[in-house]
């Protein structure tokens, strides 16, 4: 039986850097074509220092708080990565690590919703995106109404799950749209049929709460880099 707590949220975190590790060249593809090529890098940089931190605290005995890893995470990202990635992610991390601690010790699937719910919010306040805008946001949203949707005694691992396949298929849809924020947006139509970026780090963070993600390929269908 999978327990929900600080070892399950910090071998999430653990599992996400490992999907970028593992997809890096993919996603420094993608953002050549939409963007600065960095966003593969940025990622990267602030998983591991997120890792040296979390490893750093482990070695002084393991918290039993589920959303401590998650608020070691944002701060890796706040302090540590540059762009408009790390801060955006930084905020996500820091509203799920609230979020968890409110419905805590151990994480629950009301907690990821809430986290989640205003992770978005805050995302759309800072960076003035909106859904559509060919964003993060485009995964983000979908995620969060596919938390939103499952009832509160669904088991985290699950809830996760879904909200990975709603991230996934607005990464998909963002492919469609005309991008309205960054420096996509001056591309125009040399970005149609490209994903945005960010959005597929959202989704690679839910979906590695389940397991490790070695190629984008089953998750962007025709849209590839």
């Amino acid at each position: 039986m999978t327990t929900f707590d600080a070892a399950f949220t910090g071998g999430w975190i653990r599992r996400f850097a490992e999907s970028v590790r593992a997809t890096e060249p993919e996603l420094t593809a993608l953002d050549q074509r939409a963007g600065d090529g960095d966003f593969g890098v940025n990622l990267t940089t602030g998983l591991t220092t997120a890792l040296r931190m979390l490893d750093g605290a482990a070695a002084g005995g393991e918290p039993r708080d589920a959303s401590a890893p998650l608020l070691t995470t944002a701060t890796a990202f706040l302090d540590s990565v540059g762009g408009t990635s790390g801060p955006l992610f930084g905020l996500l991390f820091q509203r799920l690590a609230g979020a968890v601690r409110d419905t805590g010790p151990g994480l629950t699937t009301s907690g990821l919703a809430a986290g989640t719910r205003e992770g978005l919010a805050v995302i759309q306040r800072v960076g003035e995106a909106r859904a559509g805008d060919k964003t993060l946001v485009d995964a983000l949203a979908p995620a969060a109404r596919a938390l939103g949707a499952c009832p509160p005694d669904t088991p985290p691992d699950t809830a996760l799950a879904r909200a990975a396949e709603g991230a996934w298929e607005g990464v998909r849809n963002s492919a469609l749209l005309r991008a309205r924020r960054g420096r996509a947006s001056y591309l125009g139509d040399r970005v149609s049929g490209v994903p945005d970026p960010g959005a597929v780090g959202i989704g690679l963070l839910y979906a590695s709460a389940g397991g490790g993600v070695r190629t984008l390929t089953p998750f962007l269908g025709d849209c590839r880099p």
